[in-house]
This record gives C-alpha cells, sequence and structure tokens, in this order.
C-alpha cells in the first residue's frame, strides 16, 4: 500500500452514509449568502472506516448550485500534512483526473495503446507516431485556436476542421485550396487558418 512504501496520495472516496451525515454536520448555513449563487464550502476531518485499521484525514467538498437548498459533498481520503488545505487538495485530485483525461484521449483518438505487431519494434515505432501526431494536434490547439476551444477533443477536432470536403487548386505560383461552399464551419476554419499562416511570420 502507499502507506507501507511511504508514499503520500490523494484518494477519492465513494459517499456513503456516514460521511454524508458528517458533511451535513459540518456545512454552514448563513443567512449572509445569496441562494442565487453558486457556494462551495471546504472542511477536513478525521474518519475511520470499518475495513481501516486507523483513522485517516478525509477532506470534504461541499457544493449547492445556485437555486439550490442542498449541498452535493465529495470526499477524497490523504496522508498529506495538514497544513495543505482542503482546497489544495481537491485541486491536486483535480489535476490527476486532467492528466487521465488526456491519456484517454491518446487512447481513444490516437491509438496510443494499439499493439498490433507481435514484435516490440513495430509497436514501439506506431506509439510514437501516435505521440508526434498528440503533439502536432496539440500545437495546432495552441496556435491556431481561441482560448475557449483548446479544450476541443481530437474528435471534434476531425469533424469540424479536417473531415472537410475541398480541393488543391495550382496555378503558376501559388496553390489554392477550395472549400465546399457548404461547409458548416468555414468560419471556425479559416481563423485557425489565418492564425497558423500569422504564425509563419514569427518563426
Amino acid at each position: 500500500s502507499c502507506e507501507a512504501t511511504e508514499s503520500q496520495y490523494v484518494i477519492r472516496l465513494k459517499s456513503n452514509r456516514r460521511l454524508s451525515q458528517l458533511a451535513e454536520h459540518s456545512v454552514l448555513y448563513g443567512d449572509n449568502k445569496k441562494w442565487e449563487d453558486r457556494e462551495i464550502q471546504y472542511f477536513s476531518l478525521p474518519y475511520q472506516a470499518q475495513s481501516w485499521s486507523k483513522p485517516r484525514r478525509v477532506c470534504i467538498r461541499s457544493i449547492r448550485e445556485a437555486g439550490e437548498l442542498l449541498f452535493h459533498h465529495a470526499f477524497i481520503v490523504t496522508n498529506l500534512s495538514d497544513n495543505v488545505s482542503p482546497e489544495v487538495i481537491f485541486s491536486l485530485y483535480g489535476k490527476r483526473g486532467t492528466m487521465e483525461n488526456f491519456i484517454k484521449e491518446a487512447k481513444s483518438g490516437f491509438y496510443f495503446d494499439k499493439t498490433d505487431s507481435p514484435r516490440f519494434l513495430e509497436n514501439h515505432v506506431r506509439m510514437m507516431i501516435s505521440v508526434l501526431a498528440y503533439n502536432l494536434v496539440n500545437f495546432l490547439k495552441t496556435i491556431g485556436f481561441e482560448q475557449v476551444n483548446r479544450g476541443m477533443t481530437i474528435h471534434s477536432i476531425r469533424l469540424t476542421l479536417l473531415k472537410v470536403a475541398g480541393k488543391l487548386v495550382k496555378t503558376g505560383r501559388q496553390v489554392y485550396l477550395k472549400l465546399s461552399s457548404y461547409h458548416v464551419y468555414q468560419t471556425e476554419f479559416y481563423k485557425v487558418f489565418e492564425r497558423l499562416r500569422r504564425s509563419r511570420q514569427w518563426i
């Protein structure tokens, strides 16, 4: 276990009746809070499940959505010091979840986990190509996308920007890409294309 190896951990706990009761006893209800505003409260307390040999620190995040009366609670068990606030604990766990999303996209969007060959070398090369494609798409999002669209998955990017019917037209000195006049995302496509064109001037 993490404690046997003296490793630090931040682990999500499933809610149960006792944890919910502890959270409800900890949450603060006050008349100074506007019910139409979202409210978040954090707590930290010792808790021992029946299968545990000793109490451990559990951090609680209680969220009341705007216009609602009740709080919804999330729980994390950790062996990090009490000097680390519950807000930081949940932030650390959130980053872990973000990394899991990156791994999921690498597997589902770029086939990072495909090992079709019985030979190590071929599988290694295929994985490196997936890594290269993954990084190129992230460079594309960083350079060519607006901030609000940088969270798009590769599936959405393929649908809106890459799977586009077009035709390359060559003249004496230039090459044109003519898109279908029925392309739904023409505006977005040309905005990204223009940002990429401008970025060449900075290199």
